[in-house]
């Protein structure tokens, strides 16, 4: 008998977690975050598990540069499907792409194309006068693409202005697009805030652009595409749609499709399709289709993704449902009553609503006490702290991009979790309770100002265990409720914990925070060494008390009571972006730090229930020492401090005096100082030195030095500067 020797193979096997843990865990949490937050980005939508699981399949090893044949492009489903005529003519004929070996994947690329044609054929339009293009990996891309084909380096192009509502990829100086052409921008009508279709024209009739583009990233309104039509016509412009936001929304018919009116049309396929991350151009002019597939391969892009395109099969053939059909009329439904809810609490809404799948919320309605208004940056990180995921997003009338005071919300995630009216409402008092209680303020940042926003704790503890219960309702497995990524402190939010539990509190700044945080002296504590403490509200109000043992990795702080509370506190000091101090909101505590709970614990045999938990007597400042709740304990007041000016007719005088006496200086008195000048006086000393050249001895000016492991909470108290953050 012959015995069959075996092949080693050199394929790795295990599944992920045995081969990869790291990365296992970070899905783990992804999945989890996903899950607990409730997350409103326009642009983003949960994937079905049959788009994901194709997404991952085999079709993912493959190169395909090249094309399906041109024929597959009117063959019905059936047809693209009849796996034996395919095959045959595949290795009859062979086909228009650069490798072998990819038979299946010209069929799921055509079946694609195919379905593409037939959820978006309209205005008159059957499928099979569709030509369309499947391999571009994203929106830029695909945008990048059609400028490719259709364009020249320097023609003239006309897009939305971004502040308004436009897109990166439609002329902003930063993109690709801005760079290699002309740019005219056209907007809103800044009375009705909706796109000014006559100031469109006369751009257009001004500047005689090659192509025009529709299409908006944060406008939130219908595009009439037969006035872009006419507008293009006018001046014999190609018209492109891009409408990548709200493909989804057109393909169940609750848009008005460009198909058939616009010269070309793109979008992207992850955002309201709820398919993979690509892209896919339609035209129904052949002579530009050869066009715009070459735009695509080579120009472009190499390979395309065929795992990519295998899934948009997929989330095409869900568009054709009943249940995508609700979905994206709900969608609209839900961001209607969204923005309706939010002006009813005091927000304004710019663009005065929407009829679409995304709003934008104006920060400014909120303004602090030295009449900072909230921006959108710090609006969108409280909300993202309390759980609810947005983006920062310019509005009309903002200076610049980079300074946005608005925020974008979107319905698409959240209505596939089955939200409607019974959740929106709730929700949009959520986002104005967080919103209207933010408190705005400027910080003087290297000789800039720059907003900055925190939030009472209660405030924002409050929200998290509604944003909680929302999205408790709409369902999440009980795998992942276990999940325990460190950002879900939000869901430790009951009161009322009795029992020793402890907390691990570590990070360079561990010290520094914790002696703010804690009312003992936390400087004074050696490795191995425990002390009482006491964790305080802002009020004054306790938290609870315990023991702080400083161990050789981190700082152990074990509590009586309230731990879930406790943690929850201490990490939103950590964030940053809580107010701890009533009186002086623009405080910081020294941070970051990580905090974790340990589980429970026992007090060390030194300590009892009578130990002395009074706030350290030597300590100037600790969280809650100026609440109403708080009783300082009663001591000596120490000696106030008087200042005797120095009484004397004599001049003082510096270093280098002398040396300014030998080289023949000309000496003048100033601030009680013997001190020399090149000028007539000191005032043209002063003004020489900043605007031309001259000499200024500030030799006399006073130098302070502080030493000491107290020097950097000491400086805190008696000086405006954030000393804890002032780097070597």
């Amino acid at each position: 008998m012959v015995m069959k020797e075996t092949i080693v193979d050199y394929l790795f096997r295990g599944d992920l977690e045995e081969l990869d843990p790291a990365v296992a865990e970070l899905i783990r949490h992804e999945t989890a975050r996903q899950a607990h937050y409730l997350i409103m980005i326009p642009s983003e939508s949960t994937v079905p598990q049959a788009v994901r699981e194709a997404l991952a399949s085999p079709f993912h090893n493959l190169y395909a540069e090249g094309y399906p044949l041109e024929e597959t492009r009117t063959q019905t489903q059936d047809e693209i499907l009849d796996y034996g005529a395919s095959l045959s003519e595949y290795r009859r004929r062979g086909d228009l792409r650069y490798y072998m070996g990819t038979e299946y994947a010209n069929i799921v690329e055509a079946l694609a194309r195919r379905r593409a044609a037939e959820v978006y054929a309209a205005n008159g339009l059957k499928p099979e006068q569709l030509f369309v293009n499947v391999q571009p990996l994203s929106g830029a891309p695909a945008n990048n693409a059609i400028y490719t084909a259709l364009l020249g380096v320097g023609d003239t192009v006309m897009g939305m202005d971004l502040i308004e509502g436009g897109h990166l990829t439609h002329g902003s100086p930063v993109n690709r697009s801005g760079k290699f052409f002309k740019i005219i921008s056209y907007g809103i009508d800044p009375i009705t805030e909706r796109i000014d279709y006559d100031q469109m024209r006369q751009l257009a009739l001004e500047h005689r652009p090659k192509m025009i583009i529709g299409g908006y990233s944060s406008y939130p309104w219908a595009a009439d595409w037969h006035k872009y039509r006419e507008i293009a016509d006018e001046v014999g412009a190609y018209l492109l749609a891009d409408v990548a936001h709200v493909a989804g929304l057109i393909a169940a018919g609750v848009y008005p499709s460009p198909v058939g009116i616009a010269d070309v049309v793109s979008f992207t396929t992850h955002k309201t399709l709820g398919g993979p991350r690509g892209a896919v151009i339609i035209t129904h002019r052949k002579d530009l289709a050869g066009k715009i597939d070459r735009g695509v391969f080579p120009g472009e892009q190499g390979g395309p993704h065929v795992n990519a395109m295998a899934a948009l099969a997929v989330a095409l053939r869900l568009a054709r449902t009943d249940q995508f059909q609700e979905l994206q009329r709900r969608t609209v439904e839900n961001a209607a009553r969204l923005a309706d809810r939010l002006v009813a609490r005091g927000l304004r809404i710019p663009y005065g609503g929407t009829d679409t799948h995304l709003l934008t919320v104006d920060c400014k309605t909120v303004t602090g006490e030295d009449a900072t208004p909230l921006s959108g940056d710090m609006a969108a990180r409280l909300l993202d702290l309390a759980g609810i995921v947005c983006n920062r997003q310019t509005i009309p009338g903002d200076p610049a991009a980079l300074r946005p005071s608005g925020i974008r919300l979107g319905t698409p995630w959240i209505t596939q979790r089955g939200f409607g009216a019974a959740e929106i409402d709730p929700l949009a008092d959520i986002i104005a309770d967080v919103l209207l209680n933010a408190v705005p303020y400027s910080l003087t940042v290297r000789k800039k100002s720059e907003a900055r926003a925190k939030i009472a704790f209660e405030t924002l503890q409050d929200a998290r265990v509604r944003v909680r219960d929302l999205a408790l309702r709409a369902g999440i497995d009980t795998d992942v409720r276990a999940d325990d990524y460190p950002h879900f402190y939000y869901l430790d939010s009951a009161a009322g914990e009795t029992g020793w539990q402890a907390l691990t509190i570590q990070g360079p700044k561990a010290r520094d925070f914790l002696h703010m945080a804690l009312t003992s002296d936390v400087f004074a504590l050696r490795q191995g060494d425990t002390q009482p403490t006491r964790l305080l509200k802002p009020d004054g109000s306790e938290i609870a008390r315990g023991e702080l043992e400083y161990t050789q990795d981190a700082y152990l702080l074990k509590l009586d009571r309230d731990v879930s509370y406790a943690a929850a506190w201490l990490r939103s000091l950590s964030d940053g972006m809580v107010i701890f101090d009533a009186a002086d909101p623009y405080a910081r505590i020294p941070g970051p730090v990580e905090v974790a709970r340990v589980g429970t614990a026992s007090p060390s045999e030194a300590f009892s229930g009578n130990a002395d938990h009074s706030p350290d007597a030597d300590k100037s400042y600790f969280i809650g020492i100026r609440g109403e709740h708080f009783t300082a304990p009663e001591r000596e007041p120490l000696p106030r401090f008087q200042w005797a000016e120095p009484q004397t007719d004599e001049l003082l005088t510096t270093t280098l005096h002398n040396l300014h006496r030998e080289m023949g200086a000309k000496m003048v008195p100033f601030a009680g100082y013997d001190m020399p000048v090149w000028y007539s006086s000191v005032m043209n000393e002063h003004l020489a030195v900043r605007r031309g050249a001259g000499i200024f001895d500030v030799t006399h000016m006073g130098v302070f030095e502080f030493r000491g492991q107290g020097a950097i909470p000491f400086l805190d108290a008696v000086t405006t500067n954030d000393v804890a953050g002032l780097a070597v």
